[in-house]
């Protein structure tokens, strides 16, 4: 049985790793930011309930996920 290219068992693992190596550099990146600012993101997002504070953090997000999505795929 011939299976498509994407199921072979070394795309999936690459796939795979590529995803965690993405998700390790995104929660490095937090904690790197969250040193550098003068109080702790999590806490104040979610403890003080800063809405603008988790707008800027989320869209932090989504700009390091695409920088990281574009340095994996090439």
């Amino acid at each position: 049985m011939n299976l498509p290219e994407w199921l072979h068992p070394g795309v999936v693992g690459g796939t795979i790793l590529y995803a965690v190596i993405g998700v390790v550099v995104l929660w490095l990146s937090f904690v790197v930011i969250d040193k550098l600012t003068p109080y702790k993101l999590w806490d104040e997002i979610v403890q003080q309930k800063n809405l603008a504070l988790a707008i800027v953090v989320g869209s932090m997000f989504i700009a390091l996920g695409q920088i990281i999505a574009a340095a994996i795929h090439g």
